[in-house]
């Protein structure tokens, strides 16, 4: 059994434009940038959320995109950050003119949810509720 140095996962995204996904995970959704990094297959940027670190590649070699879409591909396809004001956060994406691939959508009694596309076409679930 695996036994865990921290309770997180970090996640690696292999973007397209370093800007605009800075400006998108950093700028507008407020993660931290802890540390940029030279590696073997480009600049790594180091974005924290919690104990949390989402690694933004800028790759030496721009790689092909691959499938968009929740049901369109097997894999990981979408993270998810549960937050504490969801209407609010949808306001400022909205006013970044931030595409929705799902609306704000009321789940159940305690859970609602919205999906965008980040500047690569990644999907990102926000959640509020348990």
């Amino acid at each position: 059994m695996m036994q865990p140095a921290k309770e997180s996962i970090d996640i690696g995204l292999v973007v397209s434009d370093i800007n605009a996904s800075l400006q998108f995970y950093q700028t507008l959704l407020g993660l931290k940038k802890i540390e940029e990094m030279q590696v073997s297959f480009g600049t790594l940027h180091r974005l924290r959320l919690g104990m949390s670190d989402i690694k933004l590649i800028d790759p030496q070699r721009k790689p092909a995109a691959g499938a968009i879409g929740v049901d369109q591909q097997l894999g990981i396809r979408y993270m998810t950050f549960v937050v504490q004001d969801l209407a609010g956060l949808i306001q400022q994406l909205e006013a970044a003119k931030v595409e929705f691939t799902v609306p704000r959508t009321v789940l159940g009694p305690n859970m609602t949810i919205a999906m965008v596309k980040d500047p690569d076409g990644n999907i990102v679930e926000f959640c509020e509720g348990s």
